[in-house]
């Protein structure tokens, strides 16, 4: 049986192209873009602005909307970093109560939890597997993909830390930690698939 599996990463890691591999290898759903797509409609926000916001509401976004800026969600008035983190709560939670499926990022490991056929992972490796990841796959030169991996880094960590009771990386959090550095993509997807079905 396929278990739901939430995938954090970090960036430069691989960890969308693992999830993607595992989600092929075990014939069940992958989401990842399609969760801001649903977090828009869920909102009523713009999908631009999602897509652009879900990861920095924890810092500028927070501070600038935190100091009484809200918007609507339901019959509540909330700051528009909560009403974005609502929204992606709920798609996640639907999507995962469909079945199997992978779901790469948003907290989805500490969102679904208390899912009894969760397995939660999470992707790292060095920053130089990582640089060297972003400009192949990416197009970045060393220095801009140095810059943009340690500023995701401290985004990734804030939003974490905010909207959970966990630690961002922290191996509490997680069944599974794998170095894709060292172990390479392919068998990061091969461990996480060996996990996720009955032997």
């Amino acid at each position: 049986m396929s278990k739901i599996i939430a995938i954090g990463r970090e960036l430069g890691s691989g960890g969308r192209t693992i999830g993607k591999t595992v989600a092929s290898r075990l014939g069940i759903p992958y989401y990842d873009r399609e969760i801001i797509d649903k977090t828009a409609e869920e909102s009523g926000l713009a999908i631009d602005f999602v897509e652009s916001n879900e990861q920095k509401i924890s810092s500028d976004l927070l501070y600038k909307f935190g100091m009484g800026m809200s918007y609507g969600y339901g019959n509540q008035i909330m700051p528009i970093s909560n009403q974005i983190y609502r929204a992606q709560m709920k798609v996640i939670k639907d999507l995962a109560d469909k079945g199997p499926c992978v779901i790469v990022g948003r907290c989805a490991d500490y969102i679904l939890k208390d899912y009894e056929n969760l397995l939660r992972v999470f992707i790292y490796s060095d920053i130089d597997h990582r640089i060297e990841h972003a400009v192949r796959f990416y197009g970045m030169n060393e220095q801009n993909a140095k810059k943009t991996i340690r500023k995701s880094d401290k985004e990734r960590a804030r939003h974490y830390n905010l909207f959970t009771d966990n630690t961002w990386g922290d191996r509490s959090n997680y069944d599974l930690m794998l170095d894709s550095g060292y172990l390479g993509l392919d068998k990061c997807a091969d461990l996480i698939c060996y996990l996720s079905t009955d032997s």
